[in-house]
């Protein structure tokens, strides 16, 4: 596959980040002549320094500010199925380290060494975002890989991301092996869950906050919880199964309240949940004009911002939600805030959400501060990638 690779050059001086981990060219360090431009959108290519020296393997695509994503070091080492396997089995490996039993983020770009991709593991389906159009100019490779690693019955292509626009690709969802016949089940933290595979949010679900919905289950036993942006349960009903008293899940998407009502009844909590159809910041309108409290209240809103432009904006409603929620929270009760904003930093995001908290009249301890779980590794030369922040505090 990497014979007779075309030669992207660097420009001079530009291979030092490169030579020392990076696995990003921008396009502002290539030698972006005629035969560069006329490449096709994620081709694969060598990449050189400007005096020569060999630097690997790359997707490229001259049309974005990333313009090439190393894949292999080793230039004279071919990027083909072998590779692709290997590369596979060394994710999976680390998944059923960390996280056995097949319910996980499988792959995670950059980070697991396969640029631009992310797939999802729900037992025997996968679903995969191809967010590079490298990943599109390898997927026959990846998916024979795929096949010989893990055999899945079912692989859908959430090929719908906004990273698509940006490497000038078309949006479409497609199952391209087996069928999907309504929500796919899952499991995590020992108890059952349904993902919308097709239709839901990214990929379906969430793994990313497996770890701090565990944190915060640890924390419910006969709490009232309210979970503000439930979508499929995954905080409230954890937190039922864990003997909290009752749990309000909120979200505005009917499909998703019918995840979390259906996850209820499969882990033999309905009982004890309720739900509420309706946008977030009204309800909180209501419930404090109610005098509503609860022991547990989790704020975890989709994206705030979703480009640099948005983040003052963004910023602002991170202090108002946790203004909002921390004063529904009842005296020695805990607030978790998280944010899944990459523009967001983690410092933006604490302040903002110190300043709601003390807006509301409230002081808190932080017990915990924490962001993905273990099977969304980060690369260590791309700690922006690390996207998610949340915050477990105790009120006063």
């Amino acid at each position: 596959m990497t014979t007779d690779l075309s030669t992207i050059r660097l420009q001079p001086q530009r291979h030092k980040r490169v030579r020392t981990g990076y696995p990003w060219i921008f396009s502002n360090e290539i030698q972006m002549d005629n035969a560069a431009k006329a490449l096709a959108r994620g081709a694969l290519v060598q990449l050189v320094a400007s005096h020569g020296e060999p630097l690997g393997t790359a997707y490229f695509n001259s049309h974005t500010l990333i313009a090439a994503r190393l894949l292999e070091r080793d230039p004279a080492r071919p990027v083909d199925e072998k590779w692709c396997a290997e590369r596979l089995a060394a994710a999976l490996a680390l998944r059923e380290r960390l996280i056995p039993g097949g319910y996980y983020r499988l792959v995670h770009a950059e980070a697991d060494g396969l640029p631009g991709l992310v797939i999802d593991r729900y037992g025997d389906t996968l679903v995969v975002q191809r967010n590079a159009a490298g990943v599109e100019t390898l997927w026959p490779l990846l998916l024979a890989a795929i096949d010989s690693v893990l055999s899945p019955a079912n692989i859908v292509l959430r090929d719908d991301s906004p990273a698509r626009e940006l490497e000038g690709l078309s949006s479409s969802v497609m199952t391209v092996r087996g069928a999907i016949d309504g929500p796919v089940r899952l499991v995590e933290n020992g108890a059952t869950f349904f993902a919308d595979a097709a239709g839901g949010q990214k990929t379906g679900w969430f793994y990313d906050q497996r770890d701090n919905r565990r944190a915060v289950a640890a924390i419910a036993a006969d709490a009232r919880v309210l979970d503000l942006y439930t979508y499929a349960g995954g905080f409230g009903v954890l937190a039922a199964k864990h003997d909290a008293a009752q749990v309000t899940m909120v979200d505005r998407s009917e499909g998703a309240l019918d995840l979390a009502k259906r996850a209820a009844e499969a882990n033999g909590v309905a009982a004890k949940c309720r739900y509420e159809k309706a946008e977030v910041f009204g309800l909180l309108d209501r419930l404090t004009a109610a005098g509503e409290r609860f022991e547990v209240v989790v704020a975890d809103p989709p994206a705030f911002a979703k480009s640099r432009k948005d983040v003052p904006t963004a910023l602002k409603g991170y202090r108002k939600l946790a203004r909002m929620s921390a004063g529904l929270v009842a005296p020695g009760g805990f607030l978790f805030a998280a944010s899944c904003s990459h523009n967001v930093t983690a410092e933006s995001f604490l302040e903002e959400v110190a300043r709601g908290v003390h807006d509301a009249g409230r002081s808190a301890r932080i017990v915990r501060v924490a962001g993905a779980a273990g099977d969304h590794p980060l690369h260590p030369h791309l700690p922006e990638s690390a996207y998610l922040k949340s915050l477990l505090m105790a009120l006063d």
